[in-house]
């Protein structure tokens, strides 16, 4: 009986989140590929990777940027348009963007014994009247949640690893060894 369980939980492990995986990948395959509702499946999909191409290499031209810059004028003013759309594009503009955001990990000091693991947005918070402060965002475990916060520049401490190791192993909740490879 002991062995049918521990190959049970075995299996378990290797088989739930391939399974997980595959379907999260053919689902968001599914949803966008049905933003464009045509007859041939992935077309859709396709056609807004395309599109989505199109777009950014339009966005150097001169009069397209000038659009864009007036949308985004538009965007920015309207009340309530403005705390979506700013948290919208500074996400995407922290992760794939020019200026990428999170591409330092660092710890934190909470106590001489206890650090956090986080991503340094700001390393200089002289702008809020905060001088020698700076700007440290904390993802969760298990989610794309976080917190920001402020702490003293000498309480932060930079990490010599690559900020895909350092997200996987804190969004695992420590369990990823992918920061050791």
């Amino acid at each position: 009986m002991n062995w049918i369980v521990k190959n049970f939980l075995r299996g378990l492990v290797i088989v739930v989140p391939i399974a997980l995986t595959i379907y999260v990948f053919y689902e968001a395959f599914i949803r966008l590929d049905r933003l464009l509702p045509l007859k041939i499946p992935g077309a859709g999909l396709a056609i807004l990777v395309v599109l989505l191409i199109l777009v950014g290499a339009l966005a150097s031209n001169f009069f397209v940027r000038k659009f864009l810059q007036l949308t985004e004028l538009i965007f920015t003013r309207a009340p309530i348009v403005r705390l979506i759309y700013a948290a919208i594009r500074d996400l995407l503009e922290a992760f794939v963007g020019d200026t990428k955001r999170f591409n330092q990990p660092v710890t934190v000091s909470l106590t001489d014994e206890v650090r956090t693991i986080g991503f340094m947005t700001q390393d200089d918070l002289s702008f809020l009247a905060m001088p020698g402060n700076v700007a440290v965002y904390l993802p969760f475990s298990y989610s794309m949640a976080g917190t920001l916060v402020v702490v003293p520049s000498s309480r932060v401490q930079r990490l010599a690893i690559d900020s895909a190791s350092v997200m996987a192993l804190v969004v695992s909740g420590g369990v990823s060894r992918a920061a050791s490879r």
